[in-house]
Parts: structure tokens; C-alpha cells; sequence
């Protein structure tokens, strides 16, 4: 059975982590290779398993070629 993702807010930031790969035509090893992340976490953000560090934020942005706050924009504390 799987488990749901952390909250709506990480489920959220995953999705845009997603959609933008997609929008890349990348696959999440790739995406893993640009940023210097293991694949496996790639996938678990983008499931909202992880709530991820600034850090790791921005890693994935650049990789993603998108201004960090894309990925944050509009998320909530309360989500939380």
C-alpha cells in the first residue's frame, strides 16, 4: 500500500518538480545527474515524500532551469 506524501505542500512542489522535468524531456536520473541528487530522492520529491532543504531547492532549480521561487510560489505553512 502507498503511503501519502508528507503534506499538500510538499505534494504540491513535487508536482511543479515534475511537470517542469517533464517540460524538459528529462528523466529523473537525468535530472538526479544535473543537480548532484540521487535519483531515488528525485522520485521521492516528486511523490512528496521528502520535505527537502533550501539547499536541495536550489540544486533542483538550476538543474531545472526555473527561478526557485516557481517551485514555492503559493505553498503554506498550513499545508504543512
Amino acid at each position: 500500500m502507498a503511503t501519502p506524501p508528507l503534506s499538500a505542500a510538499t505534494q504540491a512542489f513535487g508536482e511543479r518538480v515534475r511537470a517542469r522535468r517533464h517540460e524538459l524531456g528529462k528523466s529523473q536520473e537525468q535530472l538526479a545527474d544535473d543537480c548532484g541528487l540521487h535519483w531515488t530522492f528525485v522520485g521521492q520529491v516528486e511523490r512528496g515524500k521528502r520535505n527537502i532543504s533550501l539547499h536541495n531547492i536550489l540544486k533542483l532549480a538550476g538543474a531545472l532551469e526555473i527561478d526557485p521561487g516557481e517551485l514555492v510560489r503559493g505553498l503554506r505553512a498550513s499545508a504543512i
